[in-house]
């Protein structure tokens, strides 16, 4: 059985997010998603608490398996959680940032890496990464659908009183209003 593991802050949630799960399970032929929600995590500050990025990452992903991580580095996660076929999902913007996370190497080691990538990405930067790891075969990449949003640009919507429904899933946007989430 093959699991993906999609990790992040979701500070919020988005369709970005959304489709790089839908890709990968389609592309990647997943048994299972298991989307992972970083509680503190070690590389940035996270004002919104835990549980509420929880609530709203169930919204995005209905159906699919969703869990509190505790560990600060997918390293830590990984050595501690021992999945027998896993692959850690990433979006190409992170993997160009992979050098710097606590063993890439380490993380490679327990689980392959699945880079999703969109249309007219520059692959030398994906190689620059690859060229500095020690095996780079234990990454994969596969496109999906351009959805240029960072959960920065939802947040500051909703700070605004902006609409944000072309930005994140219907349920989302839902609890974010219900919750009163990101308003200043």
């Amino acid at each position: 059985m093959s699991v993906g593991l999609l990790g992040g802050t979701f500070n919020p949630p988005h369709n970005g997010h959304v489709e790089l799960a839908r890709a990968a399970e389609d592309e990647l032929g997943l048994d299972e998603l298991l989307v992972l929600v970083a509680e503190r995590p070690g590389h940035k500050r996270v004002e919104l608490d835990a549980p509420s990025r929880v609530r709203l990452t169930r919204a995005a992903f209905p159906g699919l398996r969703v869990e509190l991580d505790e560990h600060e580095r997918t390293v830590d996660m990984l050595r501690d959680r021992r999945f027998d076929d896993a692959v850690f999902l990433i979006g190409a913007d992170e993997f160009c940032d992979f050098l710097d996370w606590k063993d890439p190497n380490g993380v490679l080691d327990l689980a392959p890496v699945a880079v999703a990538t969109r249309p007219g990405y520059p692959r030398e930067r994906l190689d620059r990464v690859l060229e500095r790891l020690d095996h780079p075969e234990r990454v994969r990449f596969f496109e999906i659908e351009p959805f240029p949003i960072a959960s920065r640009e939802v947040r500051d919507r909703v700070a605004k009183g902006e609409p944000i429904d072309d930005l994140v899933p219907p349920a989302v946007a839902a609890e974010i209003a219900k919750l009163g989430l990101y308003r200043r």
